[in-house]
């Protein structure tokens, strides 16, 4: 059921299957997997029918409503494959990262959503994510946030990362590299 994805609290890590990213043996950084036991690996291939998945235009990306929405749009953009959490990431991962923003600022536009200078965007940083599967948060607007939603989704916390901030960690880490 889609009611086990928790993507929006992220204050719940033992739901998480693996802290450290990966989960279990069908986890990691490589990708290509499926994993039975992750909710979002199931939701990705259509085994989870009470989740709606909404139009994306990249094959290898789902987008879906967050089941605890944090805005009036409160949307999930997944990759199909298993990839760990956004800790897990490293330089080449660049224009996946790149590629779920994109995805993100298409289907705000598609649910009516014009002010792409009131969003947030961003992932639970480990160990605050409560599903060890890659996935960006897309919240709108973001000056509708509630008192909660707003201390979850808070910008330069311990907690969560915004997909920017994330970005140039990785361009920092691959010019260092």
């Amino acid at each position: 059921m889609a009611g086990d994805e928790g993507g929006s609290s992220g204050s719940s890590p033992a739901a998480e299957p693996s802290a450290g990213g990966g989960a279990g043996a069908a986890g990691g950084e490589e990708g290509g997997r499926y994993d039975g036991k992750c909710i979002f690996c199931r939701i990705t291939h259509g085994e989870e029918a009470g989740t709606e998945l909404l139009p994306c235009e990249h094959e290898d990306l789902v987008c879906f409503r967050d089941i605890r929405p944090g805005a009036p749009h409160h949307y999930l953009i997944v990759p199909r494959n298993h990839l760990g959490n956004c800790k897990t990431l490293k330089s080449e991962h660049i224009p996946l990262v790149e590629k779920m923003m994109a995805a993100a600022k298409t289907v705000l536009q598609r649910n009516k959503f014009t002010d792409l200078n009131d969003i947030r965007m961003g992932f639970h940083w480990p160990p605050f994510c409560s599903i060890a599967h890659l996935h960006l948060h897309v919240l709108a607007p973001a000056s509708q946030l509630g008192f909660l939603s707003r201390m979850i989704y808070r910008i330069n916390s311990y907690w969560f990362i915004t997909a920017e901030q994330l970005l140039e960690r990785l361009k920092a880490e691959s010019t260092t590299s």
